[in-house]
């Protein structure tokens, strides 16, 4: 199994069990999906699943077939534990992105919220490409530099958050299209903000909140820098 690098910010992510943490949160995550085909017999994998937060609402909002998928183990149970207190009939995987154990041309949609930066985005743009049917559609909203960073900055960043990699748009539009996607629509939409849920674990340390006062720090110094965007497109 492929594992993220070290990463403080992740295990503050998953101790609190913090769901809809990407830019926009659930509520973007609605909008988006609004404009998309969905019905009952969609295929939807969600790929860095967390608590399980979209997945829950794709499989009671469009009564569609989901699966989730998250390689971290507490993010996974508190994620089954929705499902199962929500009576959600979506299946949640253990696992990575970069090597999913499903079968070629399976999905409908797939979608990733915050996810890739984490990854080594060639080989999970490759499974994503491989997952979906032809036709079918890639939606994610992926953490995105608005310009070049220095060597210092890129470092404190990949650091703290656990990133493998740090893209800019155009970054972004080329690994889509080298991993085979078309149709590549790029949006950005900040009037959304994002209210996450929480999902605590039952011992959190102390140190993770002060986790949260970095991240906060964080935001601030590089809010001009680091942004996000809203990438859709087609096998």
């Amino acid at each position: 199994m492929v594992i993220i690098q070290n990463s403080k910010y992740l295990d503050f992510l998953s101790k609190l069990g913090i769901g809809g943490a990407h830019p926009g949160g659930i509520n973007l995550t609605k909008e988006i999906f609004k404009r998309e085909n969905i019905n009952r017999s969609s295929h939807i994998l969600d790929v860095g699943c967390g608590t399980g937060q979209t997945a829950a609402y794709l499989a009671y909002r469009y009564r569609a077939k989901v699966t989730g998928i998250d390689i971290n183990p507490i993010m996974v149970a508190k994620a089954e534990m929705r499902m199962k207190k929500n009576r959600l009939p979506v299946t949640i995987m253990q696992g990575s992105v970069e090597k999913i154990p499903l079968p070629d041309n399976h999905f409908d949609f797939i979608t990733s919220e915050s996810v890739l930066a984490f990854v080594n985005k060639p080989r999970a743009l490759k499974e994503v490409f491989r997952l979906l049917k032809n036709g079918g559609r890639f939606i994610a909203i992926e953490q995105t530099i608005n310009e070049r960073l220095k060597e210092n900055e890129e470092n404190e960043i990949k650091q703290f958050y656990g990133f493998n990699s740090l893209s800019t748009e155009k970054d972004w539009v080329a690994s889509l299209k080298q991993a085979g996607f078309e149709h590549i629509r790029i949006e950005e939409n900040t009037s959304i903000e994002s209210v996450p849920d929480i999902h605590d674990s039952d011992a959190i340390e102390a140190e993770l909140y002060e986790i949260l006062d970095k991240h906060s720090d964080m935001m601030r110094r590089y809010k001009e820098k680091l942004g996000y965007r809203i990438y859709s497109c087609t096998k």
